[in-house]
């Protein structure tokens, strides 16, 4: 068994989902289990739905219209999808009358996204006479929290998910499962959401509780790339990275999957592998526990752009124990969380990506310090082995220095396998193209 997560943009309209069902039959001896999201902007769409609903508005049109048209386009009955609609539309209505819509309605009303898109898929490969029967998450056993918007699945989805499709892995039933991502129910039987990386958590929680093959996420690029090749035109695929190199590339903004969804692939060693739906015969970037060959000096190098640099020095705080408690509990106080940072007895530098909250902050910190607050930065990451950091850095900061990069500031994660700089905005593109002809040509 396999599991296949699709995004959003992999089943736009019906034109992609014609081509994901192409890759599904090609696999369809695997035994796959499909987790999909909702087809293109329908996310967006619905919440657009609900601004207007709270102002009065009950329009459902753009979003029946979309589906409509691409069941005509596929030939499919789309009669499950009209019930969903006319479902999403008393919702609507509701939230009209109300002039309100709470976290719980707005879980409820992005479901219907998810739903329609199994919906499609598994009408359309029926029609290609390819058995599949789309679920709803909460059909095959995957239970939330009440925490909506944010929801965490309860550890009873190791029994209930395996109890739902042991059947379909070992044989007795044949209709491949075409199943909703990002949503689940709590045990109320109220609609949840997973929050950020909620599609790749659907699917790495099936893959990991029905102990698969491997899980495999399909993308527009030939897996994880050294670098963003709209940065690098020639940065290439990386064959295989490791779990927590992959969390590290996610964390510094790589479009890989989200970290909290590497957890239950983690619990069991499920490899997970990246693929290239425009290339299906490209192997993709396979994420595993370890390393299967000589350890790579560096991997990759990423980037986020638009952060802010905060220096935080107290010479009255020397040997004081309490500096970092002091530092770590205003950080607490106003909820922000921080990137990077590096340490000395008396001062503190560090980045954060969110200007919320910040001028409370900043207010707090110099109550005991001198704060300088820097905005414009760029993070700039180099996922490698850190254990041979002395050489990797002499290369890169050779390089830099060379083309009049200063850097900032740097830290080495407690990982062990990344190693950030800070560096302006203007310069973030630059140092990331000058870091990558030093380390990969």
């Amino acid at each position: 068994m396999i599991v296949m997560k699709f995004g959003g943009s992999s089943v736009a309209n019906a034109e992609r989902i014609k081509h994901v069902a192409s890759i599904i039959k090609a696999y369809k001896e695997k035994r796959p289990v499909v987790v999909l999201s909702a087809m293109g902007d329908t996310t967006d769409h619905l919440l657009e739905a609900a601004d207007k609903a709270v102002e009065g508005i009950v329009d459902v049109a753009g979003v029946a219209k979309l589906h409509e048209d691409t069941a005509a386009e596929l030939g499919v009955d789309i009669q499950t999808i009209r019930t969903l609609l006319d479902e999403l539309k008393q919702l609507l209505t509701g939230i009209s009358m109300l002039k309100e819509i709470s976290k719980r309605s707005r879980d409820y009303l992005v479901s219907f996204g998810e739903r329609m898109s199994v919906r499609m898929m598994a009408a359309y490969l029926s029609k290609e006479g390819i058995p599949a029967q789309f679920y709803d998450a909460w059909d095959i056993g995957i239970v939330s929290d009440s925490n909506y918007m944010s929801a965490e699945l309860l550890d009873e989805v190791w029994e209930t998910i395996p109890a739902s499709l042991n059947d379909y892995k070992n044989g007795i039933a044949n209709a491949i499962p075409i199943v909703t991502g990002f949503i689940a129910k709590n045990r109320q039987g109220c609609i949840t959401t997973l929050g950020r990386g909620g599609s790749d958590l659907t699917a790495t929680m099936i893959g990991a509780a029905m102990h698969a093959e491997e899980v495999q996420t399909w993308k527009d690029v030939d897996g994880i790339m050294t670098t963003d090749p709209r940065v690098v035109k020639d940065a290439r695929p990386v064959s295989e990275v490791t779990y927590e190199e992959a969390q590290e590339l996610a964390m510094f903004g790589a479009q890989v999957l989200h970290p909290r969804s590497m957890m239950p692939v983690r619990k069991t060693g499920t490899p997970v592998r990246v693929k290239n739906s425009y290339n299906i015969t490209s192997p993709g970037s396979l994420i595993v526990e370890k390393h299967a060959g000589k350890v790579p000096p560096v991997c990759a190098i990423t980037t986020v752009k638009h952060i802010t640099l905060i220096d935080i020095v107290s010479s009255r705080m020397l040997g004081a124990a309490g500096f970092l408690a002091h530092v770590f509990n205003n950080f607490l106080k106003w909820n922000i969380s921080i990137d990077v940072i590096a340490t000395s007895e008396v001062s503190v530098s560090l980045t954060v990506n969110t200007k919320e909250n910040l001028d409370g902050l900043v207010e707090d910190l110099k109550k005991a310090s001198e704060v300088t607050v820097r905005t414009g930065k760029a993070i700039v990451t180099i996922i490698c082995d850190a254990a041979h950091s002395s050489a990797i850095l002499a290369g890169g900061f050779e390089a830099l220095a060379d083309e009049g990069i200063n850097v900032q500031m740097i830290s080495q994660g407690a990982s062990k396998v990344n190693i950030s700089m800070i560096v302006d905005d203007e310069e973030a593109e630059r140092t990331v193209q000058i870091l990558h002809k030093a380390y990969f040509n």
